[in-house]
C-alpha cells in the first residue's frame, strides 16, 4: 500500500511512473507479436474428391414412394403382425443402435455446450504454517487457515469456429447414429418377414413330402396286389418299398428346416427356446402387392437411411478438419470470480474479505506445430475415408437395388414355365398310373412320372418363396416405410450429390 499511496502524492512523480510501465507494455505487444510470427502454420488446403451421385449411377426410374408404416400387414398374417411388433420391441441389435444413438446424443450435447459460458462455485480451506523467515508482520512462525468461498464464471470466445465445428461434427454424427437406427429398424423388419417365408416355405415343403409318402405307400400296395395277381415280380415290389424311406427323408428334412425357421425368428425376436412352441403355421399372402419400382428410382440414396447416414459422416468429417485448422490459431479465455477470501474462519464471510477479479489469457500455439498437422492431416484423411465409404453405401445400395429387380423379373419368368411344367407333369403321372393300375404300364413309368411331379412341386414353393423373399428384399432395399422428418439435415438427404463436399 505504501507504494501505491507514494504513485499517488504528486504530478511529477508520474512521468516516472508511467515510462517503465509503457515500456514493460511495449516489450509485452513485441512479444504478443513475435509470438504469433512463430505460431505453428497450418498446412495448405486439400480439395478432396466428389462423392459419387446418383446420376452419374444411372439412376433414371421413377421415383419410390414409402411403404406403408407397417406394411407387412398386406401379407395378410396377424401371426406375422405380433411377431413383428415383438421384435421391433425386444430385438437385442436394435436396443444397441438405439444406445449408440444416445451416445452420439449425449456427445453432440456436450460439444454444444463448450460454446456456452461455464460457471461454478468454489470453496476451500488450507491448512499453513508460516516460516519464521517472513517476520511477525507477515505471521511468521504461526499456523493459519486460508479459507476462499466464491463464484467463478468462464468463456471461451471461438472467433475461428473451432467449436462451432466440433458442435457441427458431433451433431451430424449423431444424425448419422439416428439414420442407422433407423436402417437397423428397416432391415430387422425385413429380416423377420423373410424369416417367416422361411417358416413358411417349410411347412409347404413338408406337405409335399407327406403327400409323396402316401403315394409311395399306394403306389407299394398296388404292387402288392399285382405281385399277388402274378402281374409283378417281387423285385418290383421291393423297388416300391424302397422308395417310401426317401419321402420320409425329405419329409425329415423339411420338419428340421421348419425348426431352424422358428428358431431364427425367435432370436429375431430377443427370445430362446421358450418361443418356439408358439408359433403356429403361417397362412401368407406371397401374391400381396407391394409399393415395388420396375427400374432403379431417380431418389434411391435419398430413400436409403445408410446412405444419408454415410452423406452426414462427410459433413462431420469436413467440419471435424475445420475445427482441427482452427486449432492453429490462437485461443482466448476470459474468467471472471467474486466471493470471500481469508486466512481465518471467523472472519470468511465479511466486507474486508470480499473481493473479486477477471481479465483475459491469450492461448498460443508455438512448438505444437508437429502435434497440430499431424492432427490436421488426420482430419484430411478422415474426410477421404468418409467419402469412400459413402461411395461403397451407394454402390452397395445400387447393386442391391439392381440384384432384387433383376432376380424378381428372372423368378416371374421361371414361375410361368414351372407352372406349365408341373400342369404336364401331373397329368403324365395321373396317366401313368392309371395304366401301371390296369396292367399297362411298368412301375419304372410311374415311378419316373411321380418324380416329376414332386420335383415340379417343390419347384412351385422354392419359387413363389424366393420371388416373394426378394420382393420383401426390394422394398428394404429402396427405404421401405423410411421417412426424412429431419428438415435441418434436408439438404443431406437428396440424393443425387451428397450435400457437403469438403
Amino acid at each position: 500500500m505504501n507504494a501505491l499511496g507514494a504513485g499517488k502524492t504528486g504530478v511529477d512523480a508520474m512521468p516516472s511512473q508511467r515510462g517503465p510501465a509503457s515500456r514493460v507494455l511495449a516489450v509485452s505487444i513485441m512479444a504478443a507479436l513475435a509470438m504469433l510470427g512463430g505460431c505453428a502454420t497450418a498446412p495448405p488446403r486439400r480439395a478432396a474428391p466428389a462423392p459419387l451421385s446418383g446420376t452419374s449411377l444411372g439412376l433414371r426410374g421413377k421415383s419410390a414412394k414409402p411403404a406403408a408404416e407397417a406394411w407387412w400387414r398386406s401379407l395378410g398374417d396377424p401371426q406375422l403382425d405380433a411377431l413383428m411388433m415383438q421384435a421391433l420391441r425386444a430385438n437385442p441389435g436394435l436396443a444397441e443402435a438405439q444406445a449408440r444413438l444416445r451416445a452420439a446424443q449425449a456427445q453432440a450435447a456436450a460439444a454444444q455446450a463448450n460454446q456456452l459460458p461455464a460457471a461454478g462455485l468454489r470453496a476451500g480451506t488450507t491448512g499453513l504454517e508460516v516460516p519464521k523467515g517472513f517476520g511477525p508482520h507477515l505471521l511468521g512462525g504461526r499456523g493459519v487457515w486460508f479459507s476462499n468461498l466464491g463464484a467463478t464464471v468462464s468463456w471461451s470466445p471461438d472467433p475461428w469456429g473451432r467449436h462451432a465445428n466440433e458442435a457441427a461434427a458431433a451433431g451430424d454424427l449423431a444424425y448419422a447414429a439416428e439414420l442407422r437406427a433407423e436402417d437397423a429398424r428397416l432391415l430387422l423388419s425385413g429380416a423377420v418377414a423373410e424369416a417367416y417365408i422361411g417358416l413358411d416355405r417349410a411347412y409347404a415343403l413338408a406337405d409335399i413330402s407327406a403327400n409323396a409318402q402316401a403315394q409311395r405307400l399306394r403306389i407299394v400296395e398296388i404292387t402288392r396286389r399285382r405281385v399277388a395277381a402274378g402281374l409283378d415280380t417281387r423285385v418290383q415290389l421291393r423297388e416300391a418299398e424302397g422308395e417310401v424311406p426317401q419321402t420320409h427323408l425329405a419329409l425329415l428334412q423339411a420338419r428340421s428346416a421348419q425348426a431352424l425357421a422358428k428358431h431364427q425368428l425367435a432370436a429375431l425376436l430377443g427370445r430362446g427356446a421358450d418361443a418356439y412352441a408358439g408359433m403356429r403355421r403361417p397362412h401368407l399372402d406371397l401374391k400381396a402387392v407391394l409399393p415395388l419400382p420396375a427400374a432403379l428410382p431417380i431418389n434411391l440414396l435419398a430413400r436409403r437411411p445408410d446412405v444419408i447416414a454415410a452423406c452426414a459422416r462427410i459433413t462431420a468429417a469436413a467440419a471435424t478438419r475445420r475445427a482441427a485448422r482452427a486449432a492453429f490459431y490462437p485461443s482466448v479465455n476470459l474468467s471472471a470470480l467474486v466471493g470471500f477470501a481469508s486466512i481465518s474462519l471467523g472472519d470468511l464471510i465479511s466486507a474486508r474479505s470480499f473481493g473479486y477479479g477477471g481479465g483475459p489469457a491469450l492461448s498460443l500455439p508455438l512448438f505444437d506445430g508437429a502435434r497440430l498437422r499431424a492432427a490436421y492431416r488426420g482430419a484430411q484423411a478422415g474426410v477421404d475415408q468418409a467419402i469412400a465409404r459413402y461411395d461403397d453405401t451407394v454402390l452397395a445400395a445400387v447393386r442391391q437395388a439392381a440384384d432384387q429387380i433383376s432376380l424378381i423379373d428372372s423368378l416371374g419368368g421361371e414361375q410361368q414355365q414351372q407352372r406349365a411344367w408341373q400342369a404336364a407333369s401331373e397329368e403324365a403321372y395321373r396317366l401313368d398310373e392309371e395304366r401301371y393300375r390296369a396292367g399297362l404300364a411298368s412301375y419304372l413309368s410311374v415311378l419316373n412320372a411321380e418324380t416329376g411331379v414332386l420335383e415340379a412341386r417343390r419347384l412351385a414353393v422354392n419359387l413363389a418363396s424366393a420371388r416373394a423373399g426378394a420382393r420383401i428384399s426390394l422394398l428394404v432395399a429402396v427405404g421401405g416405410n423410411f421417412r426424412i422428418d429431419q428438415p435441418a439435415h434436408e439438404n443431406n438427404a437428396h440424393g443425387s450429390n451428397c450435400a457437403s463436399r469438403p
